[in-house]
């Protein structure tokens, strides 16, 4: 199944030192990234607060940047701000090069994400598509986050996940803005909010919160941060207390609201 990924842009890096820069930037190893695959990231801000997840995809000697289309022109505004005197050349292909989700299926040019889900980029659109919020709920499934602007410098990347199995975070890479918050959290602590999969028949949106029933008040424990419908019911993916988990969870302090934990 393949899906029009219209909600998300493409930002060109090339240059002598495009990847010593991106490697500088990102929390990932930009140096040992697999040509095949996407390489997830997260670009942090220095309190190791995520502005963003981008997708990191290489050919031949140039990276190119998927992001949600909302966020480009953060990221185009920090990139161009720390590249200083590199020489690096980072452009806007989003209007020259069309991306698509490949659900359970893939070819010689696309680039896998994770499992089933791939990547394929072309200049030229490609008619045989399907719905967007397919490919949305498959994501979900996947535990695979996304950060929007009304969530962006909110969650470390352990609470997107992106440390187990070094997923999205490299420990062993070097600096990169916030890698101390990130790398002390790793050695020293345990992230107290995890990210999982929620349904309920209520609407939900990127932002809002869950809540539980503590002893005495209602008690906020976590964030939205991705959301789409099926036939009958809202999937989201939240950044959760772990330590909640098997409470009754409610949307927005509602309790009527209910949400299910979804168990994979």
């Amino acid at each position: 199944m393949m899906i029009l990924l219209e909600n998300r842009s493409l930002l060109k890096v090339s240059g002598n030192d495009a990847e010593s820069f991106l490697h500088s930037q990102f929390s990932n190893d930009i140096r040992h990234i697999d040509e095949k695959k996407v390489q997830i990231n997260a670009y942090c801000q220095h309190q190791g607060k995520v502005i963003v997840i981008p997708w990191v995809i290489k050919k031949r000697d140039s990276y190119y940047l998927s992001i949600p289309s909302e966020m480009k022109d953060i990221v185009l505004s920090k990139l161009n701000m720390f590249k200083l005197m590199s020489q690096v050349d980072i452009e806007d292909f989003s209007k020259k090069i069309y991306q698509y989700g490949l659900i359970g299926e893939s070819n010689t040019k696309s680039y896998q994400i994770c499992d089933d889900l791939s990547l394929l980029t072309s200049r030229e659109v490609l008619t045989d598509y399907h719905n967007n919020s397919l490919w949305e709920i498959e994501c979900i499934k996947k535990i695979l986050p996304e950060v929007y602007a009304s969530i962006s410098e909110k969650h470390i990347p352990q609470s997107f996940n992106l440390d187990i199995n070094q997923f999205g975070v490299s420990f062993t890479k070097g600096c990169y803005p916030g890698q101390e918050v990130v790398a002390r959290m790793h050695y020293l602590g345990n992230p107290k909010r995890r990210l999982f999969h929620f349904t309920s028949k209520f609407e939900a949106f990127v932002g809002d919160t869950l809540n539980v029933n503590d002893s005495r008040s209602l008690k906020s424990s976590g964030q939205v941060i991705r959301v789409a419908k099926d036939d009958n019911k809202f999937h989201f993916l939240a950044v959760f207390e772990a330590g909640q988990i098997n409470n009754h969870i409610f949307l927005n302090n509602d309790q009527s609201k209910i949400v299910n934990l979804v168990h994979e």
